[in-house]
């Protein structure tokens, strides 16, 4: 099986034949969309006072004109066919949602642009040839500008993501500068362009990809609901009050996201990767949902931000907590994460078993968590008997006692619950209760619900091949 970033020689070809087949649909669909709109009575424009202010900058015309040569590009440069599967789908879903958004609600752009001449106005009346004041929000410049963004920057490394990121700010800002867009087509493209982006990921979970393990329940119905009413409320409120209300849209959408993350229950919907970080395409649709969930994170635990030590075993210490900086994740040799809403500092040898928030895991969750908590633990085991020289470390510190903290979001539930799952899976106390209270003696605060506790009680109990249990 071809790894996601593998290369893979002959890719061009493929690409080349997708490009032959988007060209046409993209010219073909977005010239529609113009006629349809030209052909009505009355076109309504959105525009905001200030933006009269906004100069006309004919130069702009050049890194406007420029991403029709990326987006060829792009096409011909993927690594590989999953690579090119996904960026066509990503360009494709953009045109699809695009379009349709223009023919549903169309709106012109309201300035009248002055005559232009030289080399800067050949381009403009290039431009003029084919289009028209209309297909406005969102801006289809700015949503192929994200797809692109995301594309040049995972194949650049260096100083050149700096002049990927300054040159897409350039053309971002040439919509605005060629008085090709009003204001409010940029942040609907944005948001459009993300979506693509998350849709179709490259180098995370798809969100179309159901877990087995995660089976749903009346309480991820419950609290997707009261996702969904926040999202009616502000939607309801934005699109009622209009002007700057309208950034209200900006949460709603990110809310509906988490409630179709706990109606289907896929923690994947956030797209937290393998080093700990959330794709560019969550960030930028979930941002008001992670700025609340830290906010959270660290108000419940205002009076108990510490990490309890809740056992050791030989030299490995293991500690419960909540959701670490960068700088507290030095503390610890490795750390298990189990926290999927928000992004966290992850070395490469560390794990993950990412959950949902305020929802029980199953018998099944348990037993798969465990098991890679256990895998974790070893690994620090070994590490021990072998004598591993500190200065070969990147943590600050020493190896007197490997240190293992768990964690999620506040350190109450989740990760105290996958903790005393492998505890008494692997045999390390007699009972669920044992375990438990040793999490409590160390860590009061915590709460394991009894429906939660009845999870951990099924669990089959596991003996690490040719090993005895862990006193």
């Amino acid at each position: 099986m071809i790894d996601k970033l593998t290369p893979q020689g002959g890719t061009w070809k493929w690409g080349l034949g997708c490009l032959l087949l988007l060209a046409p649909f993209f010219f073909l669909t977005y010239g529609f969309a113009n006629q349809y709109a030209a052909s009505l009575s009355q076109v309504p424009s959105i525009v905001f006072a200030w933006e009269h202010a906004i100069p006309l900058w004919p130069w702009s015309i050049v890194p406007y004109w420029s991403i029709d040569l990326f987006y060829g590009l792009s096409l011909l440069l993927c690594w590989n066919k999953f690579e090119l599967k996904q960026h066509l789908l990503r360009l494709f879903s953009a045109q699809v949602i695009a379009v349709s958004c223009f023919l549903l609600f169309p709106l012109k752009f309201s300035f009248v642009r002055p005559e232009l001449d030289g080399f800067f106005g050949l381009w403009f009346d290039i431009l003029m040839g084919f289009d028209q004041p209309y297909n406005q929000a969102p801006s289809l410049h700015i949503v192929l500008l994200v797809i692109l963004w995301d594309f040049y920057r995972r194949h650049s490394s260096g100083a050149w993501k700096w002049l990927v990121d300054f040159w897409s700010f350039l053309i971002g800002l040439s919509v605005l500068t060629t008085w090709q867009h009003h204001f409010i087509d940029i942040p609907a493209g944005l948001i459009v362009g993300a979506l693509c982006l998350w849709l179709f990921p490259v180098q995370s979970k798809s969100p179309f990809i159901a877990d087995h393990l995660h089976l749903r329940s009346a309480k991820h119905y419950k609290l997707a609901s009261y996702y969904l009413i926040a999202t009616i409320l502000l939607t309801a409120t934005a699109l009622t009050l209009k002007s700057s209300a309208l950034w209200l849209l900006y949460p709603a959408i990110s809310l509906s996201l988490v409630a179709l993350a706990y109606a289907l229950q896929r923690p994947h919907f956030f797209q937290k990767q393998r080093n700990g970080k959330m794709t560019a395409a969550s960030l930028m649709l979930m941002a008001p949902y992670f700025a609340f969930a830290w906010l959270n994170s660290r108000l419940w635990t205002l009076k108990h931000p510490e990490d309890s030590l809740v056992l050791q075993i030989q030299q490995t210490q293991i500690y419960l907590g909540r959701i670490p900086t960068a700088s507290e994740r030095q503390n610890y040799h490795q750390v298990f994460d189990c926290c999927a809403e928000l992004p966290s500092p992850l070395d490469d040898l560390d794990r993950q078993y990412l959950s949902l928030d305020l929802i029980p895991l199953n018998t099944a969750q348990l037993s798969h968590a465990a098991d890679q908590f256990n895998t974790l633990f070893l690994e620090q085991q070994q590490s021990v008997l072998d004598h591993e020289n500190p200065e070969h470390s990147n943590n600050s510190v020493t190896n007197t006692n490997r240190k293992i903290l768990i964690y999620c979001g506040l350190g109450y539930s989740r990760s105290s619950a996958i903790l005393a799952a492998w505890m008494y899976q692997q045999q390390i106390v007699i009972s669920v209760e044992e375990a438990i209270q040793k999490i409590e003696t160390a860590r009061p605060w915590v709460v394991i619900k009894p429906k939660q506790i009845e999870q951990i009680q099924s669990l089959n109990i596991n003996l690490p091949r040719g090993a005895s249990p862990c006193k």
